[in-house]
């Protein structure tokens, strides 16, 4: 059994309309941070015998890379690793990151290479291209693309969201391998919400979850 983590009901949603659900756990933690590393803990808290690890899904914004390699919008992507992208002092131009020893700062948090291997595989013979990459999770969406640009620099960044880096922070404390998975609702441009796809981006990041979860319950069963 896997646990099933969204930040929202409205992801939620169409995970449980596409049978999903079955044979795991769900838990929407809420959105930001803070919500999610206090909800997550709170479960697993309770005890992690049975569970396999933790399947996460939701939106993200994609990164505009001037080569023209980003994540196009509805595309469906993987987590190679998440970044805390606005942890450190905030300039105009740059993030500066807290670098010194003596903090012992935490800030880049790797996904198991296995499950994100297996859910590749899987979503591929189920005519569900995909991305892997490295995503950036934010205390703020970026609103502007001069903020994009600036992960693209420091970190590679493919796209961006507000809970994977909790997710991921959590998971390694109890030992428990963690896939992420974030289908495109937005450009990380100069804000412009009637770009949006949200409700669509909502729907297939569950639709590709249900696909991992169910493969991932025949290969228990």
């Amino acid at each position: 059994m896997f646990l099933i983590v969204t930040a929202t009901e409205m992801e939620m949603r169409p995970f449980r309309r596409a049978g999903g659900d079955v044979g795991h756990e769900l838990l929407v933690t809420g959105m930001g941070l803070v919500e999610t590393a206090f909800s997550l803990t709170r479960r697993l808290a309770r005890g992690i015998d049975g569970l396999e690890g933790i399947i996460h899904f939701g939106v993200a914004g994609a990164y505009l890379h001037p080569d023209g390699s980003g994540a196009e919008m509805l595309d469906i992507c993987i987590a190679e690793e998440e970044v805390l992208g606005d942890f450190g002092i905030c300039f105009p131009e740059k993030i500066e990151r807290f670098i010194a020893p003596e903090l012992g700062v935490r800030d880049c948090f790797p996904l198991d290479k296995k499950l994100l291997r297996e859910a590749s595989e899987v979503l591929s013979r189920s005519n569900i291209e995909n991305r892997q990459g490295v995503f950036v999770t934010v205390n703020s969406a970026s609103g502007i693309k001069q903020r994009g640009d600036i992960f693209i620099r420091e970190f590679g960044g493919l796209c961006e969201n507000m809970e994977g880096a909790a997710v991921a922070r959590v998971c390694a404390g109890f030992a428990l391998p963690c896939l992420e998975i974030r289908c495109v609702s937005n450009f990380v441009e100069d804000r412009n919400t009637g770009n949006w796809q949200l409700k669509e981006a909502c729907r297939r990041a569950g639709e590709a979850a249900a696909v991992i979860a169910r493969f991932r319950l025949q290969v228990t069963d």
